[in-house]
């Protein structure tokens, strides 16, 4: 792994938390300053709620962070951000965001319909979207709609689900490299504005 030290990582995230056997749990056991949004309800998910954990996280520590978010996790980004001090966007280095839950599609879960309509402002931050080309969460079409929006870099990956364990991604290293392409683009944009 890429040893950082001025920079930790955030992992946030989707509905129901991430279990032991999820990419993001062994994402935070390998990177370096890694630690992960902790929520007090994972399954009746309310956005304020979500919003204000992710900003108290950010907050907690001086240091530039990296966000590594899933599903719902990455509409919790879109929101805080939509809404934080400049303050707090500052220490945001990047964000991965990985198969965005599309909230507003017709058969999203009645507990997550209170985190739409999804912000559509740019994100104040470089940003990567990885999305999958059968996600049941949000269509490739949503996906890249999102990207647009936010002004992320997209992949769409070709039948990859949901990216979570019951689509078989467990330790998930792939995509390492899009996390490495995003502190990239991020470490350039720092060096230009120091």
């Amino acid at each position: 792994m890429r040893q950082t030290t001025d920079v930790r990582y955030l992992i946030v995230p989707g509905w129901q938390g991430s279990p032991a056997e999820h990419w993001q749990s062994h994402w935070q056991q390998v990177l370096p300053e890694c630690t992960r949004v902790e929520q007090d309800d994972w399954l009746l998910p309310q956005r304020q709620a979500w919003i204000a954990q992710l900003e108290a996280q950010i907050a907690a520590d001086q240091r530039p962070v990296v966000l590594i978010a899933h599903s719902l996790g990455c509409v919790t980004v879109a929101h805080w951000a939509a809404q934080a001090s400049a303050g707090l966007l500052a220490r945001v280095r990047g964000a991965l965001l990985v198969a965005p839950a599309d909230v507003e599609r017709i058969d999203c879960p009645a507990a997550l319909v209170n985190f739409a309509p999804i912000p559509t402002e740019p994100l104040p931050f470089p940003s990567v979207l990885i999305g999958s080309s059968n996600d049941h969460a949000a269509d490739a079409q949503r996906a890249v709609l999102f990207a647009r929006q936010w002004g992320s870099t997209v992949t769409i990956l070709s039948q990859a689900g949901h990216i979570n364990v019951q689509s078989g991604h467990h330790r998930w290293e792939q995509g390492f490299a899009w996390l490495y392409q995003l502190q990239e683009r991020s470490d350039r944009g720092y060096q230009r504005s120091a």
